[in-house]
């Protein structure tokens, strides 16, 4: 069997730990142990006390009931508790598709569903928003990709790497595009809670159509990436059957990572995690704004309505794999190459970061361009 590697996960493999000055992480900045467990000192006798054991394979009752609660309608059977967002995503490509089955999905995009999909011999059929009209979804399109043979519409939202929230009217399309051919709708809304031009969270897909799987994580919009918890919330019948293909994989998230976790979406200190990421993603975007609008037109992007990232087009001949490893070897500086995300001439800049850092990157980065421009 031919396979595709992650492009992404690749270089990120490759660079992460080898520069001093890190922006392809689509989160904010990590939030250490003693800031999430806070004055909360029952909670760190409990921990200490923890014996290392095996937790409820698909998510201990706690967790899986403040998942439940993001979601409107949904109740502890329908949340399946996984290894991160990427092992849900794996699982329900596993799970759902079979021999002849296309998958359509949303571009520019986080690539794993799509790879997934493609190197089990499934064909991907994408359709776009457009980059010409604030990244609205091409509706067009989408209705030109959606066939018969579609099982899955995939899709992030908000958007990997844009930063684009569907509108309501988008999501209706989609819907009906689905209900159409039968299809499913997978919906990575694992930057669901990172907004940045609005208070409230972009809608779920969840409970707008029965065949809906929606998928999140603690990574991005509250500061958890290496507790590697996410979800999916389902329909029962179907969470059963993915609960089967974790048992093949993972088996189960971390007994301390399902404990951390339920507190971090407890009432009391989600809000706070919620309000610690937006804080870096309005302020942060400042100083990215800043910068690009001081290079003289090389740069134009629309601005993200969500997440940590903005996909940024640059004026410059050069691939954007070869700028993002030119920027690694002579600036110390990891930017995502746009060509991993299906669009060259595309950088993806992370900005979650505090300012002092985002400065000196930036001031690296614009060395580097000099000398290409």
């Amino acid at each position: 069997m031919k396979f595709t590697p992650f492009d992404l996960e690749y270089t990120q493999s490759v660079w992460e730990q080898k520069v001093e000055f890190n922006l392809t992480e689509s989160g904010v900045h990590p939030i250490t142990l003693q800031e999430l467990i806070g004055e909360d000192e029952g909670l760190l006798e409990r921990l200490l006390q923890l014996e290392i054991n095996y937790p409820h394979v698909n998510g201990i009752p706690p967790l899986r009931e403040n998942i439940a609660a993001l979601y409107d309608g949904a109740g502890t059977e329908n949340v399946l508790v996984t290894v991160g967002a990427a092992e849900a995503n794996h699982i329900i490509i596993q799970t759902l598709l079979e021999d002849g089955d296309e998958l359509a999905t949303l571009t520019p995009t986080y690539k794993q569903v799509w790879g997934i999909a493609a190197n089990s011999n499934h064909l991907v059929r994408p359709f776009r928003l457009d980059p010409d009209q604030a990244w609205a979804l091409d509706v067009e399109d989408l209705h030109r990709q959606v066939n018969a043979k579609t099982k899955i519409i995939a899709l992030v939202n908000p958007n990997n790497p844009t930063g684009h929230i569907l509108t309501e009217e988008e999501m209706d399309v989609i819907v009906a595009a689905a209900d159409s051919v039968g299809a499913w709708i997978l919906s990575d809304e694992v930057y669901r809670g990172a907004e940045r031009t609005q208070e409230a969270e972009a809608p779920s897909f969840f409970g707008r159509y029965d065949k809906v799987l929606a998928v999140g994580s603690l990574s991005k919009a509250y500061g958890l990436p290496g507790l590697r918890v996410g979800w999916v919330v389902g329909p029962p019948d179907t969470i059963e059957d993915l609960w089967r293909r974790h048992e093949y994989t993972a088996i189960t998230a971390g007994m301390i990572s399902n404990h951390l976790a339920a507190h971090a979406l407890s009432e009391s200190v989600r809000p706070r995690l919620r309000a610690r990421a937006r804080d870096y993603i309005k302020a942060g975007y400042l100083v990215l704004k800043s910068w690009m609008d001081s290079q003289q037109g090389l740069f134009s992007h629309t601005p993200p309505q969500a997440s940590a990232v903005t996909f940024i087009r640059y004026g410059l001949d050069v691939s954007a794999t070869e700028l993002m490893e030119k920027l690694c070897r002579e600036a110390s500086v990891f930017v995502g190459a746009g060509d991993s995300f299906g669009m060259d001439k595309h950088i993806r800049i992370a900005f979650g970061q505090e300012k002092e850092v985002l400065e000196e990157a930036f001031s690296r980065i614009e060395r580097t361009l000099d000398s290409l421009r």
